[in-house]
């Protein structure tokens, strides 16, 4: 399993997010003709931030203000992977619905709507998706202090909407005397999004395999200006790590809950469940859960707003699961002339078989076709499961 852990811990830009990424590895052609697409080609250059060897990035871009439907025409039209465009469109609404709530409204982007920082978006968003981690950690971040001019006039450090992103992506804070903005809130919305992607809460333990380091503008004499990035790979086999989604309803169907079980799980859900509960006036309702690869967990959160309106999802990232070893194995049953196939599964532990089943859907068949009572069939299948796979594998047997 492949985390790339961020350590901001001179804080995070979106050029140095860029740089970083490319250092560690990211598509380098893949990124620039991205980046491209929203400006003139930007320049690469190797810089030593007090004594650390960096990549940074220059987009050459002017600095223009446009409105949120200006910057998401324009993401969407860049030459990236869909999955990019899709991801950049998501920070910059990040961005919006945080200026929104600190200013009561967003007629403009002001510096995170300039052309350089569309591109930084773009970048970034293109080279974290081409390294395909399955996991993100990020450390706390470092923010600066102080006050800074804006657009809006002179502001704390770090930035009102930079904060109300860090509060809404769950980022956590690390405060710094130095008195300067060293969180932008691109930064802040691409680490946001990144962990929202793959986030895991728990820093992850293996071998190092590749590290980056992007360098922002200002050349600090102290502390290098650098955010490094670096891959862990771990033993931890990513089917036992799941992010659970959990809600509760109160005002929808049987056959509504039926249908969105049904739905989760054609659509990759690990497992759902409805569990009866008493809600609040005694109101009859149930519990929701899903559980779901951490990669696919803002998608099962669409379909749970989607189908049921709820206006609250609890979300567990990054749960490790002991799963026991499965295998799954054909055997066949005959009925006069007719053969069916069952499949069994069956749970090993130890080289010996613990748990095993055969396929609901098989045995029903079977029971409809033929007439006889379908705990018959089950049993039936169950012996002749473990006749086949006692051969390979023991199993606990009385005399």
């Amino acid at each position: 399993m492949l985390t790339i852990v961020f350590d901001p811990f001179h804080g995070a830009a979106g050029d140095m997010i860029i740089s970083s990424l490319l250092d560690l590895g990211a598509d380098e052609e893949e990124v620039m003709t991205a980046m491209e697409s929203v400006v003139t080609r930007p320049s690469l250059k190797r810089v030593n931030r007090c004594g650390i060897s960096a990549l940074y990035i220059n987009t050459h871009a002017e600095k223009i203000s446009r409105t949120p439907e200006e910057v998401y025409s324009i993401v969407k039209t860049a030459s990236a992977p869909k999955n990019a465009i899709t991801m950049a469109l998501s920070v910059f609404r990040r961005i919006a619905e945080a200026e929104e709530k600190i200013h009561g409204h967003c007629p403009h982007f002001h510096e995170v709507g300039a052309d350089d920082a569309i591109a930084d978006v773009i970048g970034a968003c293109t080279a974290f998706l081409s390294v395909n981690p399955d996991l993100v950690f990020v450390m706390p971040v470092r923010t600066g202090t102080g006050f800074v001019r804006s657009a809006h006039g002179i502001i704390p450090v770090p930035a009102p909407a930079t904060m109300e992103i860090m509060c809404r992506g769950k980022l956590r804070y690390l405060h710094s005397d130095e008195k300067c903005e060293l969180l932008t809130p691109t930064g802040a919305a691409l680490l946001s999004e990144f962990s929202s992607y793959a986030g895991t809460d728990h820093p992850p333990e293996g071998r190092i395999l590749s590290t980056g380091y992007g360098a922002g503008t200002a050349d600090t004499e102290d502390i290098p200006n650098v955010l490094r990035l670096y891959t862990v790979e771990s033993e931890q086999n990513e089917e036992n790590v799941v992010d659970i989604l959990e809600t509760n309803v109160d005002d929808t169907t049987g056959e509504n809950i039926a249908y969105l079980i049904r739905k989760l799980m054609n659509s990759g859900a690990r497992d759902v469940s409805a569990i009866p509960a008493i809600m609040k006036k005694g109101r009859p309702g149930h519990l929701l859960k899903v559980i779901c690869s951490p990669k696919d967990s803002e998608k099962f959160v669409g379909i749970l707003c989607d189908e049921l309106g709820t206006l609250g999802i609890r979300h567990f990232k990054s749960v490790h699961r002991t799963a026991i070893k499965r295998m799954f194995e054909k055997i066949e049953l005959n009925s006069g002339e007719n053969k069916y196939s069952v499949t069994i599964k069956a749970g090993i532990k130890e080289n010996r078989i613990i748990s095993l089943k055969p396929e609901y859907d098989d045995i029903k068949i079977i029971a409809e076709n033929t007439g006889i009572p379908l705990q018959e069939v089950r049993r039936i299948a169950t012996e002749k499961g473990y006749q086949t796979l006692k051969q390979r594998f023991s199993s606990t047997e009385l005399n």
